[in-house]
């Protein structure tokens, strides 16, 4: 993969996490201050409901160019990718609200930029390998 291809896909990438953070923030905050579940609780199932979302997109969109079964991808995203954004936002959450007070949101936010470049590696190597359909510009035609 050439710089261009993987700056293209990065940028991809956090694209379709820009949107996961939306997605993530508003299941968290229907969670916690709509339902009043526990933070944690509230966390866990917010990161799953954006790690679906994600997936789905990242199929389509970020790496919409590489051949590979569907459902094994999703079970390794949600392996790999999905469990190292739960435990570690779970942990981060622990650590930013639990000990050190500080607003549950502006906590997931550091706990989601501290997760992404590992997720993005993961899925660029494990998740998405493959090789590619020959279609330039994914997503588009599908």
């Amino acid at each position: 993969m050439t710089i261009r291809e993987a700056a293209s896909r990065w940028l991809k990438f956090n694209t379709v996490g820009a949107i996961g953070i939306g997605v993530q923030l508003a299941a968290l905050t229907a969670l916690k201050s709509g339902l009043h579940r526990d933070y944690l609780l509230a966390t866990a199932v917010a990161v799953e409901v954006a790690v679906i979302h994600n997936y789905v997109w990242h199929a389509r969109f970020t790496w919409g160019d590489r051949a590979g079964n569907s459902l094994r991808r999703f079970v390794k995203f949600n392996l790999t990718t999905g469990m190292l954004s739960i435990i570690g936002n779970i942990l981060l959450m622990k650590l930013f609200v639990g000990w050190a007070g500080v607003n549950y949101l502006l906590a997931n936010m550091g706990t989601i930029a501290t997760c992404s470049t590992a997720n993005f590696l993961v899925s660029d190597r494990f998740v998405f390998p493959g090789q590619r359909t020959g279609r330039r510009n994914p997503g588009a035609s599908r």
